[in-house]
């Protein structure tokens, strides 16, 4: 990426130098070629610029540089692995802004086997929290598909959901305490690894999903549970999205909750998948509607659940829940169906512009809701290639609608809003939740203020003016 080095610079040298004092030379660049691709998404069009991008190496340094940013009004944009889809870690475009980077920060300070914990610094990427926790026979359930590049620090503060929500939680539910600096540079000490503690407000959960805009976390206690040791998986066509929830029912019934996964897909999205993706075959010899990616996983001995599973099946199949299935034999094949699943997002890049929606709904109102939106959609936009997938377990669809076939990528870019509209207003009539794991950002910020109320919206503004009164922290995200 090139530089852009006719960006204006309104933080004073004199800042600028005190910050490099306090995390040394190896704690920042002011290299516009090191800092641009810092100031774009990965994925939409956030740009930004700002002068210097500052590493601190551990908390004592982000203090350091916040309580410098406090005194100066030196607003900070926090980030760590650069992953987000809604603008929440991208500066703005006035050189006024810091970046205040995590990479650094990636000890893993301590883990606990028998508490079932392990403490971590921010930045570590959260693949090799998954890979110590294996090494220490335990399992770490975070799992998304920027997992190699994003770092926890940042999973936290968006409250990151993945492919496991429905047995594990998002990462709310995955916390038991936090490290994290203050707007004034103080640090809240709130590493404390337990399951019980009614002393009061329970404080970490105000920076969990505040995307940066209430304090820096700098460090996180997290759960640890037992590794499965038996992991079935399987790739099941059903008709329609609500056999789906029948099946989802019929397997509960059966296992409680070792349902680990529950994902939906619709064949247009394989489809992409097929026309996109080298070397990735069609899962079933006959192509049907809908399809589900199951995954039930246990501690008992290897195939022990896999009469369950194929029985679960077979109910269903004889319910007309289920029209075929491939069940995996081995772990092996099962993460080659997992990769028809992960491989949507980049496949659907190939087919032009598309409208992207992370949006709930109650899991009963899931069915209606794609039903409904899908002829809106239809009717607005004759053509549109309505895209629906996602962890239908939790109630989370990721409904992408892609342009017509012939029409100009631009033409339809210019529906973006319209589109948004229609998705988001069925949502909001359905009780659902217009961002459903990836956050407010600057992408909904604006958004939000239509479907939340003004009593939400007002909480949300007093707390954000009481922790930083003087807005340095993310200015211009979430609220």
């Amino acid at each position: 990426m090139q530089a852009n080095t006719e960006k204006p610079n309104t933080v004073p040298a004199a800042v600028l130098e005190r910050l490099k004092a306090a995390v040394g030379p190896k704690g920042y660049t002011t290299d516009p070629d090191e800092i641009a691709p810092l100031c774009q998404s990965w994925r939409d069009n956030w740009r930004g610029w700002v002068p210097m991008v500052v590493r601190p190496a551990n908390t004592a340094e982000v203090a350091a540089v916040v309580a410098i940013c406090a005194e100066t009004g030196t607003p900070m944009v926090p980030q760590g692995g650069n992953t987000g889809l809604t603008g929440g870690s991208q500066p703005h475009d006035t050189g006024a802004e810091i970046i205040l980077s995590t990479t650094r920060m990636n000890r893993v300070r301590e883990i606990d086997t028998v508490n079932n914990t392990m403490t971590v610094d921010a930045g570590c990427i959260l693949a090799s929290l998954q890979d110590a926790a294996s090494d220490a026979d335990r399992l770490f359930p975070l799992s998304l598909a920027a997992e190699g590049s994003c770092q926890i620090g940042g999973n936290l503060s968006t409250n990151a959901g993945g492919t496991q929500v429905l047995r594990y939680g998002n990462a709310r539910n995955l916390v038991l305490g936090l490290e994290v600096v203050l707007p004034d540079g103080r640090i809240w000490d709130g590493l404390r690894g337990l399951r019980k503690d009614n002393t009061g407000y329970d404080l970490k959960q105000l920076f969990i999903g505040a995307e940066g805009t209430l304090g820096i976390i700098t460090a996180a206690v997290l759960k640890l549970f037992p590794k499965p040791t038996e992991i079935q998986t399987a790739l099941v066509a059903v008709p329609d999205p609500a056999a789906s929830l029948s099946l989802l029912s019929r397997a509960t019934e059966a296992v409680g909750e070792q349902v680990t996964a529950f994902e939906l897909i619709q064949r247009r999205a394989i489809d992409f998948v097929l026309s996109n993706v080298p070397g990735v075959p069609d899962p079933l010899e006959q192509s049907y509607p809908w399809y589900v990616l199951m995954e039930i996983s246990g501690q008992g001995p290897p195939d022990s659940l896999r009469d369950t599973v194929e029985g679960l099946l077979g109910g269903g199949l004889e319910d007309g829940e289920v029209l075929d299935a491939v069940l995996a034999a081995n772990r092996a094949q099962g993460q080659a169906l997992w990769k028809i699943r992960e491989s949507i997002p980049e496949a659907q890049n190939h087919e032009g512009q598309s409208v992207k929606h992370d949006v709930s709904v109650p899991l009963s109102r899931i069915a209606e809701f794609i039903e409904r939106a899908d002829q809106a959609l239809a009717a607005a936009y004759p053509g549109v290639r309505c895209v629906a997938f996602g962890h239908i377990g939790d109630g989370n669809i990721h409904y992408n609608p892609a342009q017509p076939l012939g029409e100009r990528v631009a033409d339809f870019a210019k529906e973006y809003g319209a589109v948004n509209r229609i998705v988001h207003d069925l949502i909001s009539e359905l009780n659902g939740s217009i961002s459903a794991e990836h956050g407010l950002g600057r992408l909904r910020r604006d958004e939000a203020r239509r479907y939340k109320s003004d009593v939400e919206m007002d909480l949300m503004q007093t707390l954000k003016d009481a922790l930083d009164p003087t807005n340095i922290m993310n200015p211009g995200k979430v609220v």
